[in-house]
């Protein structure tokens, strides 16, 4: 649980970033463009800690403002973006879900109705290392929280990856599987409220 706790931390720090070349970088209207071309999309993910350990998962998005992240087992741990908030559910534990404002992390502005990089201020580096583009963003108020990068490729545009770094400068790697979008996704996987109910139940 605790680099699950660590990951939605470090989100209420910031979006992504990559390495030098500024060559052949996809402009930031074309990934804001793609991130509104879907409403729905599912992918599965694996991520890489900063303890070299591996967890893998689901990732589901219904856009505006819900995600989850369904872990497999044996981790089993859940994170849901919903109601303006972000939840961690830690299957271990019978207490309700630690939970966070959606408004202080990046996963607010992938998930806006209307996503404009080029407007926010949390974005403060775009390039491209001739392959992969990637986006940082950090919170400008606190960016002694850390930083997020997204990276994407082209042709089509794709969100691959994200890497996270910590105050402490760990990094936590979330790749990404294809995204099939267009999927039908029930609006009770993002419900926090309905999700606590049924897990208090067990």
């Amino acid at each position: 649980m605790i680099m699950i706790r660590t990951l939605v931390l470090a989100l209420a720090a910031a979006l992504c970033a990559g390495s030098a070349s500024a060559e052949a970088k996809i402009p930031l209207a074309r990934i804001s463009a793609y991130l509104n071309s879907f409403v729905t999309a599912k992918a599965e993910f694996t991520q890489v800690n900063g303890d070299g350990t591996i967890s893998t998962g689901t990732l589901f998005i219904k856009r505006p403002g819900r995600a989850r992240f369904e872990y497999a087992p044996p981790n089993d741990a859940l994170v849901i973006a919903g109601g303006s908030q972000v939840a961690i559910y830690d299957p271990k534990s019978n207490q309700p879900p630690e939970q966070y404002p959606l408004s202080r992390t990046p996963l607010n502005i992938i998930l806006a109705r209307n996503v404009a990089l080029s407007n926010e201020r949390m974005v403060v580096a775009h390039s491209s290392d001739g392959t992969t583009t990637s986006v940082v963003a950090q919170d400008p108020e606190h960016p002694e929280y850390g930083n997020i990068r997204l990276v994407f490729t082209d042709d089509p545009v794709q969100l691959r990856q994200w890497v996270i770094t910590d105050n402490a400068g760990g990094e936590t790697t979330v790749i990404l599987g294809d995204m099939t979008t267009g999927v039908d996704l029930r609006s009770s996987l993002f419900n926090i409220v309905l999700e606590t109910q049924e897990r208090m139940r067990q």
